[in-house]
């Protein structure tokens, strides 16, 4: 058996924070000329920054959802930065935001290929129709997540909370189609 080359790559994280206030969007529009604000198409103000390359919605609810960020981590921080950028521009908030993670959507490569068709009556809670779509969906209890499972033994994992829930379905998926026989390496 060839040597396992699995590589895992955390696409995007999803976080969402509460200020627990109402938030004055046309003030930040007024402050900030380079925010996203058209009341008129969508109720939410994107904030974009550059360093981490994240967008964040600003809700007048004080509700905020930041996309774009590679770790719990950057998101965390991205949201902070733009809350310290409004406070430091005049825009009062009071308190401390309440964040979490919403969703981490991460591609892996298991580094061999697998047979889809056999996966299918293998595993428990998936769905191939190759006719519509090229790859499994497999709906993991414990992490609970949903993967996409390609012929390639690339994947994709979606709706995890924590990134050790990505490591560990990935991990857990690769010993599962070992186990079954259902991935094959190829001999170096």
């Amino acid at each position: 058996m060839a040597e396992k080359r699995t590589f895992i790559n955390i696409e995007n994280v999803v976080a969402s924070a509460t200020l627990k206030q109402n938030i004055d969007l046309n003030a930040i529009a007024r402050i900030f000329p380079g925010v996203e604000y058209r009341p008129e198409q969508f109720p939410g103000l994107v904030y974009r920054l550059k360093k981490p390359k994240t967008a964040t919605l600003v809700f007048s609810s004080g509700k905020m959802v930041c996309t774009g960020a590679k770790s719990e981590h950057q998101a965390k921080k991205a949201v902070m930065k733009v809350i310290e950028e409004l406070k430091r521009n005049g825009i009062v908030i009071v308190g401390k935001p309440e964040i979490q993670i919403q969703n981490i959507v991460a591609s892996a490569g298991l580094g061999g290929y697998i047979d889809l068709e056999k996966s299918t009556y293998s595993l428990k809670r998936t769905m191939y129709e190759p006719e519509q779509f090229p790859g499994l969906i497999y709906r993991m209890d414990e992490p609970k997540v949903v993967i996409l499972l390609f012929a390639s033994g690339k994947l994709v994992c979606t709706g995890a909370k924590k990134e050790n829930e990505v490591h560990e379905a990935v991990a857990k998926l690769q010993k599962t189609l070992e186990e079954m026989e259902l991935i094959y390496y190829e001999r170096a």
